[in-house]
């Protein structure tokens, strides 16, 4: 077998021991190892896989996966602009605390010193957007890189996951030729991972707080370090396992104490016939070489209380890492939340008889429209600018309703990726509303091969031809009339329904209220329904909401 094609197996099973079941794919030639192998996985019935032919669009899918499913999701392209294409979605992952684990393929370090075609700098490409950054060693022809090759995903999976806030991480995974598989099944030791499917490196599940490590075997042995001793102690006690400090003797008590442990790790007779089957080491061990010697034993599994995701793993054999935690609380006071409930109710009022005074299509009344047509338990993806606006403002979200928002840096690319990736993994009706340049930045979202999952997503676009949002801001008031539709409101004329037929996705042009409510009706796949509203009159409704508000509020006693 050669070590690419090893390496991109190992990984790819990996991912699956670590609860990856979400995968997507761009096509490439350098990570044909990895589209392969996630192929077979696929085919195998071991993950789900998307593949997307844009880059961008495809980390976006990801992003809507991961934040609808909760759990880190898998992202792989090949080298060059194709991982820079992945950046937009990383630094929303990031603001977002959604896990991704992208995973870019690289030329070897002699090829881009060669200047070889498509090759960019990968090296922390994505900055300090990420929670981890590893380039992992290029694959070769020797034994012992299984370990490595497993206990560095299980960190990335760690670091996405996130022991206090989960967000994006990236391995840069360079390959060598040849990049496709040579019909050799043989390689230098066996490639397998944890029995009966587990990780390589136990993790806790920080969505099910707190975690703790769990002996499996008889005979162990339990190394503390600084502030670990009286844990480590008590621990041992409990489980009858003897325990060395690093500090020495000093502190230690009870029947498990070795005080002289440093001196026996030491003792290579004396360790060759008395080798734990494994070792609950608490804390980070940096002091004598023994420890790190019995550490880095293929043959001994570790067990790891770490109270963050830099684990020491000498020999990459980390079988476990536990944490504990805290979260206190604090009581609300009553009557502070009564006053807010008081002019929550007459801000409602207000806005609702407002609202009906006016004429049809608003984008607030269209977002109010939208809400109370959700059927139970929908997903209702919310893009930025306008829309998210005129669904708070026009009377909010219903508690049976599920609403995914890419607020972390709150831009507008991707979101059709973003609702189709969220609805892909939703167990119900899915909803998205757009303005139409965030359906137009991310039109190639719609692009979709036959071999790819449609879900029940319906897009509603509010086309007021251009920039909206901005004739609410500053910029929309009248003394910047002359300059505001040239840089400003941008108009576009562009031919949704022309654009859709293009991408071979159902469009309707929803002109009266009638015809909404009858677009907005649950139906099966993927379809798109416009709505044309004016832009000129959004800033003077605003105006009298806001005064409507107003008085309402100032009337209460």
């Amino acid at each position: 077998m050669n070590p690419s094609t090893a390496q991109a197996r190992v990984l790819v099973d990996e991912l699956v021991r670590n609860t990856v079941s979400h995968v997507v794919l761009s096509p490439g030639s350098r990570n044909a190892p990895l589209s392969l192998a996630l192929y077979d996985a696929a085919a195998a019935g071991k993950l789900s896989l998307h593949v997307r032919i844009d880059e961008r669009g495809a980390a976006f899918l990801a992003l809507g996966i991961a934040a609808r499913t909760g759990r880190p999701v898998a992202l792989v392209c090949t080298s060059g602009t194709a991982a820079a294409n992945f950046h937009p979605a990383v630094l929303e992952a990031d603001r977002a605390g959604v896990p991704l684990i992208v995973l870019t393929a690289d030329r070897p370090p002699e090829l881009r010193a060669a200047g070889a075609n498509q090759v960019i700098d990968q090296h922390a490409l994505y900055g300090g957007a990420v929670r981890y950054f590893d380039e992992l060693a290029v694959a070769e022809r020797r034994a012992g890189q299984n370990a490595y090759w497993r206990s560095q995903i299980c960190r990335a999976w760690n670091a996405a996951y996130g022991e206090w806030r989960c967000g994006p991480v990236h391995l840069n995974v360079p390959f060598r030729e040849p990049l496709v598989p040579d019909g050799d099944e043989e390689w230098y030791e066996p490639l397998d991972g944890r029995p009966r499917g587990a990780r390589w490196t136990e993790l806790p599940d920080f969505g099910a707080l707190p975690s703790f490590v769990v002996p499996s075997a008889r005979q162990g042995l339990v190394i503390a370090c600084d502030a670990g001793v009286r844990a480590a102690s008590e621990w041992a006690e409990s489980h009858g396992w003897p325990v060395i400090a690093e500090t020495g003797g000093l502190g230690l008590g009870g029947a498990t104490a070795i005080p002289g442990g440093p001196w026996l790790l030491a003792v290579e007779e004396f360790i060759a016939r008395h080798k734990p089957e494994q070792v609950l080491c608490i804390g980070r061990p940096t002091v004598f070489r023994q420890v790190q010697q019995l550490l880095s034993d293929a043959s001994v599994e570790v067990l790891l209380v770490r109270p963050d995701s830099d684990w020491p793993a000498p020999a990459h054999n980390v079988r476990q890492v536990g944490q504990w935690f805290d979260e206190p609380t604090k009581p609300a006071d009553p009557e502070w939340l009564a006053r807010w409930r008081r002019a929550d109710a007459a801000a409602t009022e207000a806005v609702r008889g407002t609202l009906a005074e006016e004429p049809w299509p608003s984008g607030l009344r269209v977002a109010a429209e939208l809400v109370a047509a959700l059927p139970p338990d929908s997903l209702l993806v919310v893009g930025s600018s306008n829309p998210t606006r005129d669904v708070a403002l026009a009377g909010g979200l219903r508690p049976d309703v599920l609403v995914h928002r890419n607020r972390g840096v709150a831009g507008i690319d991707g979101t059709v990726s973003t609702a189709i990736g969220a609805a892909t993994v939703h167990r119900g009706p899915s909803y998205a509303l757009l303005g139409d340049l965030t359906f137009l930045h991310d039109a190639n979202g719609l692009l979709t091969g036959p071999a790819e999952t449609r879900p029940d997503l319906t897009l509603v676009v509010l086309n007021d031809d251009g920039g909206g949002i901005f004739s609410l801001l500053e910029q929309g008031a009248p003394e910047h009339s002359r300059s505001f539709e040239r840089v400003f409101g941008t108009p576009h004329g562009a031919d949704l329904a022309a654009l859709c037929a293009g991408y071979r996705v159902p469009y309707t042009l929803a002109g009266t209220l009638e015809e909404l409510r009858t677009a907005l009706r649950p139906r099966p796949g993927l379809r798109v329904v416009e709505v044309r509203v004016d832009r000129s009159r959004h800033r003077g409704l605003h105006q009298r909401l806001s005064s409507a508000v107003a008085s309402a509020v100032r009337a209460l006693p």
